[in-house]
């Protein structure tokens, strides 16, 4: 790959990552600081996304494959994110802000794919070429999440006119990026999009176990994006009750969980061959399980140490679980279906399981959040962590009892 080429495709990774890392884990401290936001609000507004990733792949599918170059799309898309966004900025009504999120949403969750496929179709070899380019979007996401947090802005607007700065620029940038002019002939299918060819998987009652997992597991992962920030904040204010809060610096400490991702990522092939397909993915549900208990009993005065394991534990959970599913996915699917497995694990997990682990998480937020003489709403963190913990318990004993298969290729 040509050096202009690679700095091209690093630079609009790191873009498109960026955008998403301004608002995206601080969401939900900005929605109930500033605009009063209940539980049930803030999830629908998470919610937005995953039913964005819903319709994202048809979008794709139906028009960006097919009609216009993908480049100009994903500039297009951007620029119109970027405008949505500055309405957000001056949305102060938290329903209204869950109608807006959904416009944003529609318009951003496209781009995710699209910069993946820009980024292979230029590529002379993508197994070898991608992982290079998609580590900037991690690189992206740290750099940001400690942006928002040397700022102290991530309880303020600053986090979505940083991402509307961001998608500007990268909505004027894309197109200068190479020409990916589009490739489907035919007619593309409702069925096709959804991946129906992949149902046959399906036969596999390991596969089935896995992919019911992937989807309840999606639950616990709805609950770490959308409570840990708020509740870090709350952890760090009964300790420290006179400080100021933009002095805890709690989005510098989440940004460590993408850290534990890159590494334990470097690590994942050698452990897959290790391990074994169910060892892995059993280490992670005992990961998930540990970091919600973290969460719940850890504090920032005596045992500060389990909120910093808690988010340590990211790389674990989600390189063991969902990289490992992938892989899983991968081999069992093999040459024809490939695609449309991972397709089908992608609608699933982000659209389907994080729809209704927002909603739940959201819900059970308010369940355990009540008004004292005074009037101020306090959160017994412990309750609202001790259910993620709970259901990734189920899933974990769904996996012991029928997930079979521990190898690492195909049967």
């Amino acid at each position: 790959m040509k050096p202009t080429l690679r700095i091209q495709l690093s630079l609009m990774m790191f873009m498109q990552f960026f955008v998403w890392g301004a608002w995206y884990g601080q969401m939900s401290k900005y929605m109930t600081d500033k605009l009063h936001a209940t539980g049930d609000q803030v999830g629908n507004a998470y919610a937005a996304f995953s039913i964005a990733m819903i319709v994202a792949p048809f979008f794709v599918g139906m028009l960006a494959d097919r009609y216009f170059q993908a480049q100009k799309v994903l500039g297009v898309l951007n620029l119109l994110g970027a405008a949505t966004l500055f309405v957000l900025t001056k949305t102060t009504d938290p329903d209204l802000f869950f109608w807006v999120m959904l416009l944003y949403c529609i318009s951003f969750t496209p781009t995710i794919a699209l910069a993946n496929s820009i980024s292979m179709r230029v590529m002379s070899n993508p197994e070898k070429e991608f992982p290079a380019i998609r580590v900037f979007g991690t690189i992206a996401w740290i750099v940001v999440v400690n942006l928002v947090g040397f700022l102290g802005v991530g309880d303020k607007v600053e986090i979505f006119q940083i991402a509307m700065i961001a998608a500007a620029f990268l909505g004027v940038m894309a197109f200068f990026l190479p020409a990916t002019p589009p490739t489907a002939t035919g007619k593309t299918s409702f069925a096709q999009i959804i991946g129906k060819d992949a149902f046959v998987l399906f036969k596999d009652r390991s596969f089935l176990v896995f992919f019911i997992s992937s989807i309840l597991i999606c639950i616990p992962l709805s609950f770490y994006y959308a409570w840990a920030n708020p509740s870090l904040t709350d952890s760090y204010k009964a300790a420290f009750p006179t400080a100021d809060p933009t002095s805890f610096k709690i989005e510098n400490i989440m940004s460590l969980g993408q850290v534990s991702e890159v590494l334990f990522m470097l690590l994942l092939p050698l452990v897959y061959r290790k391990l074994g397909v169910k060892n892995i993915l059993l280490i992670g549900l005992v990961a998930w399980i540990t970091r919600f208990a973290f969460f719940g009993y850890g504090d920032a005065g005596s045992s500060t140490w389990m909120l910093y394991a808690a988010i340590l534990l990211h790389g674990v959970c989600y390189d063991f679980f969902f990289v490992t599913g992938q892989i899983y996915t991968d081999n069992k699917a093999g040459e024809k279906i490939k695609s449309q497995a991972q397709g089908l694990i992608a609608l699933a997990t982000y659209g389907v399981g994080m729809f209704i682990g927002s909603v739940i998480s959201g819900k059970v937020k308010d369940a355990y959040t009540h008004a004292n003489a005074a009037g101020v709403q306090t959160t017994h963190w412990l309750n609202v962590w001790l259910v993620p913990a709970g259901i990734a318990a189920v899933i974990l004993v769904l996996f012991l009892l029928f997930f079979k298969n521990t190898k690492t290729t195909t049967d």
